[in-house]
């Protein structure tokens, strides 16, 4: 792992995470800059080898018989792309979090990169994870919903209401708002593109073009606490999509509605064992996970019906995944079917497409432009 040290809420959500089905053991990190801190934060996580410069871990790493097959990125955005760079450099499989990069052009570079020296890039975006997020794409993908009409997804969150970030007490609301560190998007950046991969990821397509506001609403904040998208798809559905980190009262709400000719469907994150359908002139339908029999859910399921599955387990589900097509990939074998829903490189670029759309349109106030 690189990042994650003392006081990483996300680092210590990748250490779960990859523990959960026994697929993989962290032997290395280079947990922080700091020496000190980097040393004790490895002990305290059980991990043998400890670096304080992630250049030294990749060179190093790369170099032992028994060294690692995958690197998990935890860092800031702005250390996401030198730092993977450095290990598929290495031979090294990368495991990052969201975002790719800071910019489109660097995830591509990236993309380019991880084809060309046959490494796996994961892109952790949990929520794909989801049994019933995985179920609610096959259902769109095998015609339930019949022809796509409307697409609406909406990520609220206030834990940015206030400005909790000018007295430098919280780090993580400190990077996050700093365009130095996260680049050039912020709630964007951060939940925005959360929305929009679950909404491509159940709806299978990308909208064609959008129309955009991004919006500041606390004072002296120097990047977007709030976006609100208008979308147009190639068929000629339309959707919305909003992204707050200002909605007072709201904590992790993330959901989706997806709308075709012949029914809905409706999940929202916040009770994610439960996922709605509902056909034309029908009565809603309430899906529970561990009681469909669609076999990626059934993939993504450990536990029987009744005993809730959360986050934790859709953060496992990708490093279930990255696990199988490691082993694969290693061994010159097809990747496994099973494995086909892992989030990757290919959407962190989509993601920067979408953001880099965004920030042109909100620019331009709002003028429609081409997702390209």
């Amino acid at each position: 792992m690189v990042g994650g040290g003392q006081g990483s809420f996300i680092g210590a959500v990748h250490r779960i995470a990859a523990r959960i089905d026994d697929r993989f053991e962290w032997v290395a990190g280079a947990l922080s800059s700091d020496p000190a801190r980097a040393h004790a934060s490895a002990a305290e996580a059980g991990i043998a080898r400890s670096y304080s410069d992630w250049r030294e871990m990749a060179r190093a790493e790369a170099a032992r018989d028994d060294g690692i097959d995958a690197v998990s990125i935890v860092t800031p955005n702005h250390l996401h792309a030198p730092v993977a760079t450095a290990f598929l450099e290495a031979g090294i499989h990368v495991i990052c979090d969201k975002p790719l990069a800071m910019s489109l052009a660097e995830g591509e570079a990236l993309a380019r990169l991880a084809r060309e020296r046959g490494k796996l890039f994961a892109l952790t975006h949990t929520y794909s994870g989801y049994p019933m997020v995985r179920h609610a794409r096959e259902l769109v993908a095998n015609g339930t919903l019949g022809e796509l009409r409307i697409v609406q997804v909406e990520y609220a969150q206030d834990w940015l209401a206030e400005p909790v970030e000018a007295d430098g007490a919280n780090k993580q609301a400190g990077w996050r708002t700093d365009p130095a560190q996260a680049g050039p998007a912020g709630c964007l950046g951060d939940i925005g593109t959360h929305a929009y991969h679950l909404a491509t990821f159940v709806t299978g397509v990308a909208p064609a073009a959008l129309s955009a506001e991004l919006h500041t609403f606390v004072p002296g904040r120097r990047l977007d606490d709030h976006v609100q998208v208008m979308l147009r798809y190639a068929n000629g559905a339309r959707g919305m999509l909003w992204a707050s980190q200002v909605a007072s009262g709201a904590e992790n709400a993330l959901r989706l509605r997806v709308y075709g000719t012949r029914g809905s469907l409706a999940f929202d994150q916040e009770s994610p064992d439960v996922l709605w359908v509902t056909p034309l002139g029908g009565v809603a339908q309430r899906l529970t996970r561990g009681r469909v029999n669609s076999a990626v859910a059934q993939h993504a399921t450990r536990v029987p019906a009744g005993h809730p599955e959360g986050y934790l387990e859709a953060f496992a589900q990708l490093y279930l995944d990255a696990a199988l097509q490691i082993e694969a990939l290693d061994a010159g074998l097809p990747l496994p079917p099973e494995s086909r829903l892992l989030t990757t490189v290919d959407d962190g670029v989509a993601g920067h497409r979408f953001m880099e759309t965004v920030l042109k349109s909100s620019a331009s106030d709002g003028k429609w432009w081409p997702v390209e």
